[in-house]
């Protein structure tokens, strides 16, 4: 199986067809397959050989798409950054797993600068914007023009495709090695799960960094289907969207769906070629999901559950469990397992537990990670026995619906991303003033989850809000700052020293029959 195989058949069996809109662009198939040859032509002109990753930072745009097909069909991995990061993380993935060349647009240029400096892999930089080209930089536009097409290198199986980073429990990115084979398989299970009709127009407006993002592109490519391009999501964007190139479906996080609705002039568009709704990436409101259903009554919904580690996918909640008359609990669960996936629920032995034991969810299937990159430790960990464990707590019942009760790893999923508290607790740790620290999440109607960081000043020392606040920024992603800070005299402890952050987080999830938001 290869990721380049779409392509090849877009060209054979629907050249004209409208491939990619993005903007004022329109490519066809055949154009698209053509743009994507020469960039994997111009891709190994500056040095990219089989395996070399190569990376983008940049918005969701039809240059995105053929960044993905362009990098796979010269041969190489992708490296997509993660647009939200502090440009020290983001140095640190390129590092990580050797990013020589990057790919920058309009929005990120003056940072690339910046990480030239810092990084010591990063030695070439692809202007992907129509404007001047910055010093130092290469014309994304002028290397496709003078490029020759290159043929197809046919990786695919087990080759490496991506290196997709997310977050640690030490505090550092983890680099997510995904094959040809899980992307595409992910994609396919996806479809064969919740069927769609062939012809599907899908509107991209969560970030291709994202895996969820990138999922839904595979699988539109799949079909032969036409992909809508948003740089970002928004509100009236979105809806104008729908409205213009009659979208069929589209993957949005709860945060999202509730911006949509909400927004003042969603009356005032024609949304009724929309079918699909896709819903994922953290666990949504009962109360919003009942309002979204409401506003978009024709609409039919399917939750999506899974991680990086999986290629996107491993159970969906189907559009018949959406419906009225339909069993309301089943809305609070993750769904069925994908045909390609297995789920079970084990104790902290690794003991499978029978149906209704509350436990860790492990998977195992072909679109489970072949590990982190350069990090055989915590593989091994990961993936002990076979399995992938997912870090959430939760069970399955009698019909094998999959349900999420908590959460194992130090984790918050804040709008869709998720965060680390290690990652957090290491940057407040670095301030002089700060003897210890933990960071929980709490619920937050607008974005599930915040950040929340519990502080124990040293002696005689005093700290702002504001202070703990910029410090973080300066380290790491905005979304990863916490949003409320409470300061304590000591941290709940256990007789052997351990941090009980169960105390911590126990007077925000009173009354909650799950600890997950």
């Amino acid at each position: 199986m290869r990721l380049t195989q779409p392509l090849h058949k877009g060209l054979s069996e629907r050249p004209q067809a409208t491939a990619l809109v993005c903007g004022g662009e329109r490519l066809a198939f055949a154009r698209l397959v053509e743009r994507v040859s020469r960039l994997a032509g111009a891709l190994r002109m500056l040095g990219m050989r089989a395996g070399d990753r190569v990376g983008m930072m940049g918005l969701n745009s039809h240059r995105f798409v053929e960044y993905c097909y362009g990098v796979w069909w010269g041969g190489g991995v992708i490296n997509p950054v993660n647009v939200r990061w502090s440009p020290q993380e983001v140095a640190y993935s390129l590092d990580d797993c050797d990013t020589g060349i990057l790919l920058v647009d309009d929005a990120f240029k003056k940072l690339a600068l910046d990480l030239r400096a810092r990084s010591r892999s990063l030695r070439t930089l692809v202007y992907l914007g129509d404007g001047e080209v910055p010093e130092g930089m290469s014309s994304y536009e002028a290397l496709l023009a003078c490029a020759e097409p290159a043929d197809d290198a046919m990786r695919g199986g087990g080759d490496l495709a991506a290196v997709m980073y997310t977050g640690g429990t030490t505090g550092l990115p983890k680099g997510v090695m995904l094959t040809h084979t899980s992307l595409y398989l992910n994609a396919l299970s996806q479809l064969a799960a919740v069927a769609r009709p062939p012809g599907a127009v899908g509107l991209l407006s969560a970030p291709m960094f994202h895996v969820g993002g990138m999922a839904l592109s595979l699988q539109v490519m799949l079909r032969l289907g036409t992909q809508v391009l948003l740089p970002a999501f928004d509100e009236v964007a979105t809806l104008e969207a729908i409205q213009a190139e009659r979208v069929t479906e589209t993957f949005l996080v709860p945060t999202m769906i509730k911006r949509l609705i909400e927004h003042p002039r969603f009356g005032d568009y024609d949304l009724s070629s929309l079918r699909m709704m896709i819903y994922g990436a953290a666990p949504i409101d009962s109360t919003l999901l009942a309002q979204a259903m409401r506003a978009m009554p024709n609409v039919q919904f399917c939750q999506a559950y899974g991680m990086t580690e999986v290629s996107s996918t491993v159970a969906l909640l189907p559009p018949a469990c959406h419906v009225p008359g339909s069993d309301p609990a089943r809305l609070r669960s993750a769904g069925l397992p994908v045909p390609i996936a297995e789920i079970r629920i084990v104790d902290s032995e690794d003991r499978e537990l029978p149906r209704g034991g509350v436990g860790e969810i492990t998977v195992r299937g072909p679109t489970v990670m072949a590990g982190y990159w350069n990090k055989p430790e915590q593989t091994a960990q990961a993936l002990r026995g076979g399995w992938m464990h997912t870090g959430d707590s939760g069970y399955m019942d009698d019909t094998g619906f999959v349900y999420v009760v908590d959460r194992i790893k130090d984790m918050i999923v804040s709008g869709g991303e998720n965060i680390y508290s290690a990652e957090v607790e290491n940057a407040i740790s670095q301030l002089p003033e700060v003897s210890a620290c933990a960071v929980i999440g709490v619920p937050d109607d607008a974005w599930g989850e915040r950040v929340h960081a519990v502080v124990v000043l040293r002696a005689g020392m005093a700290l702002t809000d504001e202070a703990v606040l910029a410090h973080c920024r300066s380290l790491i992603a905005g979304y990863k700052c916490p949003r409320s800070v409470e300061y304590r005299a000591e941290l709940p402890l256990s007789a052997a020293g351990k941090l009980q952050k169960f105390k911590l987080r126990e007077p925000f999830w009173q009354g909650r029959d799950r600890r997950v938001n």
